[in-house]
């Protein structure tokens, strides 16, 4: 079978750091308060010249770098995303005019559950046969849309990007299993109002809040807590796989209340949940391949290593995936990248054999 093994991976975030403290001098807040309900400490902001196109396309070209190919090498870009920079325009098509090539270019909308919808969606196109490159991109910039007179909400996010490529391969890496859902009937718990052609814009039909993002926190909250940890445990068992063979969760990071008890639900200690929350907030659909990127970075994931990806997001909408960290019969050469040969079973291509294999 097929495989879609992460090759490459990248994140970008804003130069600008809004902390607890800034808050403090903008709304009725405190650090404490802050911490005490959400563990965010920090996070970071779009300024006069960054959007989301900027930031899409630095984490992508960091992702690019790492899988030592070029966007002319790319067959598809996904990006997921609730806050594009143009509504005709897919946000894919922006992306890759900064990348070049003419590889095929389109967005995905789940919200806070984009990347992991996204990375199913790329993974099927290599799965089927029909693609062998895929570059997928998890990008936000709610921080556009959110009121800095509402406690509720503004301290709960900030803005990034991340990506990952995507190839080919005969061995198992790569997405194993796939969960995805939706209770539309939410949507109203988590939205922005006034954007869209449900209801025309016009002054008297909005109130002064009408361009910023609302939340239903403690309906969101709820549902969060049963799905994270329901849709991860699915994920392990569609797998094939035991929560005792998971080597690290990496879950939406919207909430560390939240993040804790999906680890419970998962029987999982502390130090194999990655947590960035405290110094990004909630990034959205760039919230898992960042908290990703810093995981690799750090040590934390091994050629064969199991991962589970979990989130939620408006509409109500989640996702989980469980995924073989590797990239062991990708093609590393020319000869097996233009499909004239396949690299041996084991190696990359370059007749290397990868680590841990005899």
């Amino acid at each position: 079978m097929r495989h879609a093994a992460i090759t490459g991976w990248g994140m970008a975030v804003p130069d600008r750091v809004l902390t607890n403290a800034d808050l403090e001098r903008m709304v009725e807040t405190s650090d404490e308060w802050i911490v005490g309900r959400t563990g965010i400490k920090e996070r970071r902001i779009v300024g006069p010249g960054d959007s989301t196109t900027s930031l899409a396309t630095a984490a992508s070209r960091l992702a690019l770098d790492r899988a030592g190919i070029t966007a002319d090498e790319l067959d598809l870009i996904i990006v997921g995303t609730c806050t594009p920079d143009q509504f005709l325009v897919s946000q894919a098509c922006l992306v890759q005019a900064e990348l070049g090539g003419n590889a095929g270019a389109f967005d995905l909308g789940a919200a806070c559950s984009g990347f992991v919808y996204a990375l199913a969606t790329g993974s099927q196109f290599i799965q089927s046969g029909l693609y062998r490159r895929v570059l997928v991109v998890g990008v936000d910039t709610l921080t556009r849309f959110v009121d800095y007179a509402d406690r509720t909400t503004c301290i709960l996010f900030g803005d990034g990007a991340g990506a990952v490529v995507l190839e080919a391969t005969d061995e198992q890496r790569g997405l194993l299993s796939t969960v995805l859902g939706a209770d539309g009937a939410g949507h109203k718990h988590l939205y922005i109002p006034g954007w869209g052609a449900l209801v025309p814009e016009s002054a008297e039909l909005f109130p002064e809040y009408r361009p910023y993002l609302q939340m239903n926190g403690q309906e969101v909250f709820r549902f969060a807590v049963r799905v994270m940890g329901d849709a991860a445990a699915e994920a392990v068992e569609k797998a094939g796989l035991t929560f005792a063979d998971i080597d690290m969760l990496i879950p939406h990071q919207a909430n560390l209340r939240i993040i804790d008890a999906a680890a419970r639900r998962l029987d999982l200690p502390r130090d194999k949940v990655w947590v960035n929350v405290d110094r990004y907030g909630n990034t959205s659909a760039a919230s898992i391949p960042i908290a990703l990127c810093e995981a690799e970075a750090a040590g934390r994931l091994h050629e064969g290593a199991n991962v589970v990806f979990v989130a939620f997001g408006g509409g109500l909408s989640w996702a989980a995936g469980a995924v073989r960290w590797g990239t062991a019969g990708v093609c590393r050469d020319a000869a097996c990248r233009d499909g004239s040969r396949k690299p041996e079973a084991g190696t990359t291509g370059t007749g290397e054999r990868e680590p841990g294999r005899l």
